[in-house]
């Protein structure tokens, strides 16, 4: 239970550190964690939808950054 917590926290950090790079959006640790996070939520919906299937750590953090890059394009067009 512990290690699924941690092995997700850091597939969040990292999928949210790329979509940060990826979108030129500036935040801390903590931001590109939550990013992430909400954005592998996202992208797993989205992925689910069209029909396509990940597996493994690297499809994980592919559907990750992808939704994370959405959730930046939404917040910065609903907040900027």
């Amino acid at each position: 239970m512990l290690i699924s917590l941690l092995i997700s926290i850091v597939i969040g950090a990292v999928s949210g550190w790329l979509a940060s790079l990826i979108m030129k959006s500036k935040g801390g640790l903590l931001r590109n964690i939550i990013m992430g996070i909400v954005g592998g939520f996202v992208g797993g919906l989205i992925f689910e939808l069209i029909g396509i299937s990940v597996s493994g750590y690297f499809g994980t953090v592919v559907v990750s950054v992808v939704g994370a890059c959405l959730v930046i394009f939404v917040a910065n067009k609903l907040f900027k």
